[in-house]
């Protein structure tokens, strides 16, 4: 997969089709709309681009708003080379971008990446104050000589399928429901970092990762993991919270009890895939019914199957 920013200045031979998005979370709705955007390009002997911003357009229009996200570019950027993205364009939302017209952006994409085709879901906005709209890019598409594919939402149990409703569910803990949305599961990303050491007094020691603030954090309590560290998969038990029982904080921690698995890891970043919520994050009486507790989660989780995601 080839990536450029909206400083390029090369040349693409092929005509372009162009998935337009912000596809936080890339759920399954983004991934119809990506796979159309393949199959088109296949079609008619082109290459397939996702184009898409960097940061959160909010982070300049209205900072006071913006959205916890769902993924890191880093994620995005695996998960379209994984489905076979030619190109994707990540490109920097500032104020430039935030005043060009609807027409010019229509403009910009035919001329700097030559579109010969775009993608794009029933309710995509853009342009200047979100001037354009479906019904504009089907009115300038015979003008330039471009195709438009609009996709109809995806639901889910009755619902439609959109990064704030998964969200939602990630804040709420039902991570279970959540992933069945996602096109994989929910991820936190972060490097390990040292912690109060209470996990490895209590016989369980966890790796503790940097809470970046700009992204949802799930529900407080006890997760079912998968963990990757360099490349490798692993089970995890992580804990999201405040420590009630043996220290409580006021800033949330994601601690994650790696099965089988001894390395000093600090400093490094590993992935912590959350795959199901065990229970809520208790105040016990004691540490001794912590413990126990503990060692009930380590039963549930100790024979899941270890596979790559």
């Amino acid at each position: 997969m080839h990536l450029i920013d909206n400083k390029f200045e090369g040349v693409l031979d092929k005509k372009t089709y162009i998935a337009l998005g912000s596809f936080d979370g890339l759920h399954l709705g983004h991934m119809s709309l990506i796979q159309k955007c393949i199959q088109l390009s296949k079609q008619h002997n082109g290459s397939s681009m996702v184009y898409t911003f960097k940061n959160h357009p909010l982070t300049v229009v209205n900072p006071n708003i913006v959205p916890k996200l769902l993924m890191d570019n880093a994620s995005k950027r695996e998960t379209l080379q994984d489905v076979g993205i030619d190109i994707l364009c990540l490109v920097e939302f500032n104020r430039e971008v935030m005043q060009t017209t609807a027409e010019n952006f229509v403009i910009e994409l035919l001329t700097k990446y030559n579109m010969g085709g775009v993608v794009v879901g029933f309710n995509y906005r853009f342009g200047h104050k979100n001037q354009g709209d479906v019904s504009l890019l089907q009115k300038l598409a015979p003008k330039y000589n471009f195709m438009v594919e609009v996709m109809n939402p995806l639901d889910f149990n009755g619902e439609l399928i959109s990064s704030s409703r998964i969200r939602n569910l990630v804040e709420y803990g039902d991570i279970t429901q959540a992933n069945k949305m996602l096109s994989r599961p929910f991820m936190l990303s972060g490097e390990v970092i040292p912690g109060k050491q209470l996990g490895r007094i209590l016989g369980y020691p966890t790796a503790n990762i940097m809470v970046d603030e700009r992204f949802v954090i799930p529900k407080p309590g006890v997760y079912y993991t998968k963990i990757r560290h360099n490349g490798k998969f692993y089970i995890g038990m992580t804990n999201v919270g405040y420590n009630p029982t043996v220290e409580f904080t006021t800033k949330i921690n994601v601690e994650t009890y790696i099965l089988n698995f001894d390395k000093d890891i600090y400093g490094d970043e590993i992935q912590v895939f959350f795959i199901e919520r065990i229970r809520d994050e208790v105040k016990f009486s004691s540490i001794e019914e912590l413990v126990n507790q503990m060692k009930k989660d380590f039963e549930y989780v100790k024979d899941k199957k270890i596979e790559e995601i």
